[in-house]
């Protein structure tokens, strides 16, 4: 069982270690319907704001979505820096927004980022 741990963090690290930090869109499509769709929408909002428009845009700013005051206060632009940060850990960049979740691997992180980069701007 031991040896089992071992090997199965071995991988786990292995894999986030060498995260590509260009990302690969079409990976992060997937990872994006997999793990965000549950939430948000390219095209409308739902639980949390449409992202079709997201990448370079100043977070609290998608049209008819109630943001938390923190997030709409923030400043924050989405480029990936920010997005990183954000998709790493959102309460500690930016206390009191209203986003549950994270994405803990590097790699997909990267790929979610590489996918919204490649969508329309506006």
């Amino acid at each position: 069982m031991t040896k089992c741990l071992l090997i199965a963090s071995l991988i786990a690290f292995a894999t986030t270690a060498h995260a590509d930090p260009s990302g690969d869109a079409a990976r992060g499509k997937a990872v994006y319907q997999t793990v965000c769709s549950a939430c948000h929408s390219l095209e409308y909002n739902g639980i949390g704001p449409a992202h079709q428009h997201v990448f370079g845009a100043r977070a609290g700013t998608q049209p008819n979505y109630t943001y938390s005051p923190a997030l709409a206060a923030s400043g924050v632009t989405w480029i990936e820096k920010n997005l990183d940060r954000w998709l790493t850990q959102p309460e500690a960049m930016v206390p009191g927004q209203k986003m549950g979740i994270s994405v803990p691997s590097a790699q997909d992180r990267a790929d979610v980022i590489a996918y919204l980069k490649s969508l329309p701007t506006r």
